[in-house]
């Protein structure tokens, strides 16, 4: 390794640790896990093992924001150790897939599906987190949070408040100081000013707990006594995590010029990475696209940059992590309800109304946040494939008089599903009349090509004449 490679991978591994921190530390709170210890270990598992194994070495993994709700139901369902055990399990899955060569598959789900379940987990953070900014406890459900939100708001606490609009502020406003913004990742900026205020200032909210000693809080995974519900919570984030991981593996491959990924190896890491960190006791992890971002754009070379920051967070965990006692959670709080709000992406939805694909986008948001994140998914894909079909039945049929002979032009796609609109044009026309059908469809199926010859040949017996032009489009 060059001199330059090596110096250009060190600095850019402080900036990736340090954007990874606070969302380590904010993910872990929101998931429902028993400390911020399980945060810490899947980034430093993500940086470690999946940044040696990884097949996009530019990518960085720990954990995600995408996955916070699907956690959180699982730890409220089965408990910590079955958690971890599922997360086990999902990495397994992940790996089996990687060696069956599916990683392309992957990606065959609907962006809309997946911009919409990323900005309905956005929202049900957004929902829960700003409860614990106004002081309280969020409630079970996004419904619930959504209707309580105003009694918490009648009873909120001043300083709690103060401190998580600080955070949102500094986070919103951070890029308008381009010469500090450069070199401080926002979201460190925002916690460690946050924090600074909180305890100067003696303020009295919650900070973050830590168990006393690190070797209590490593878990023993074990399964739950509902195997079939446990089996599906494992392909359930199996599933998620490597779409996440892959389209994020993509998209990094488009921020910089070096090695593209490999993709079977790179959810062959991601499942290997799992696996450790449901052993560990770790949340699960995917490729996160914040942290991947940071570190091309802070010059990271090769994988060395990804491994240094797991190492960093290794070392704040053994020498280091009374230090994170100190961070008021109405910090936090604010933090994931920014990042809530940005997965809502304004690009993404325009993006998508302009394609005609924002009805699936919006089936699969309310889903996300009004049933379940599986819920969502499914009445996404519904939602895809009902517009799909409707696309690929959508034709256009239409029948003119020009002088003696009858016009009938047919465009579009000609499907089973066009055929009572065929036949009822086609039935206008007068018997013994001359015809001409202009063809210009992109496709036609069996049973349109049926209605039109068994409709000629009975036109022709009554005394008319059909003449049939092929086109392409």
């Amino acid at each position: 390794m060059k001199k330059e490679t090596f110096f250009a991978d060190l600095a850019s591994s402080f900036v990736v640790f340090f954007v990874a921190l606070p969302l380590a530390l904010g993910i872990a709170v929101a998931s429902g896990a028993p400390s911020v210890f399980p945060g810490l270990i899947s980034c430093a598992v993500g940086g470690i093992v999946v940044g040696f194994l990884s097949g996009a070495p530019l990518q960085v993994s720990g954990p995600a924001a995408g996955l916070t709700v699907i956690v959180f139901e699982l730890v409220n369902k089965f408990g910590w150790e079955t958690t971890c055990a599922i997360t086990a399990g999902a990495g397994i899955v992940q790996i089996l897939l990687a060696r069956a060569r599916l990683a392309q598959v992957c990606l065959g789900v609907s962006p809309a599906v997946v911009h919409g379940m990323l900005a309905g987990i956005g929202v049900v953070i957004a929902l829960a987190q700003i409860h614990v900014v106004l002081g309280g406890s969020p409630q079970s459900s996004a419904w619930l949070n959504l209707t309580e939100l105003s009694t918490q708001v009648m009873n909120m606490h001043g300083q709690s408040v103060m401190l998580g609009l600080i955070t949102i502020a500094l986070l919103t406003g951070w890029k308008f100081l381009p010469r500090v913004s450069s070199r401080i990742p926002a979201s460190l900026a925002a916690i460690i000013v946050s924090t600074f205020i909180a305890n100067i200032f003696w303020l009295d909210v919650p900070s973050v707990s830590l168990p006393e000693t690190l070797v209590p809080s490593i878990i023993i995974p074990k399964l739950n006594d509902n195997l079939w519900s446990s089996l599906g919570a494992v392909f359930t984030v199996a599933i998620v995590a490597s779409i996440e991981s892959l389209l994020c593996a993509v998209a990094t491959d488009r921020l910089h010029h070096g090695e593209k990924a490999n993709l079977d190896k790179e959810l062959a890491a991601q499942g290997v990475g799992n696996l450790a960190c449901g052993i560990l006791g770790g949340l699960p992890i995917t490729g996160v696209i914040i942290r991947s971002t940071a570190n091309v754009k802070a010059g990271g070379k090769t994988r060395l940059a990804t491994i240094l920051h797991g190492l960093w967070m290794v070392l704040l965990v053994l020498f280091a992590s009374s230090v994170l006692e100190l961070i008021p959670l109405p910090a936090l709080a604010g933090l994931l309800v920014y990042i809530g709000a940005s997965l809502v992406n304004k690009h993404h939805i325009r993006e998508l109304y302009h394609h005609g694909e924002f009805p699936v986008y919006l089936v699969t948001v309310l889903g996300v946040v009004f049933w379940n994140l599986l819920g969502g998914v499914f009445l996404g894909i519904c939602g895809a494939v009902a517009m799909l079909i409707y696309r690929t039945s959508k034709s256009t049929i239409n029948v003119e008089r020009r002088e003696e002979i009858w016009n009938v032009s047919m465009s579009g796609s000609l499907s089973f599903f066009s055929v009572p609109k065929l036949h009822k044009n086609l039935s206008t026309i007068p018997s013994g009349s001359k015809v001409t059908i202009d063809n210009t469809s992109t496709h036609m199926d069996h049973a349109v090509l049926d209605t039109i010859k068994t409709w000629q040949t009975a036109h022709e017996r009554r005394g008319g004449y059909v003449s049939f032009n092929e086109k392409k489009e």
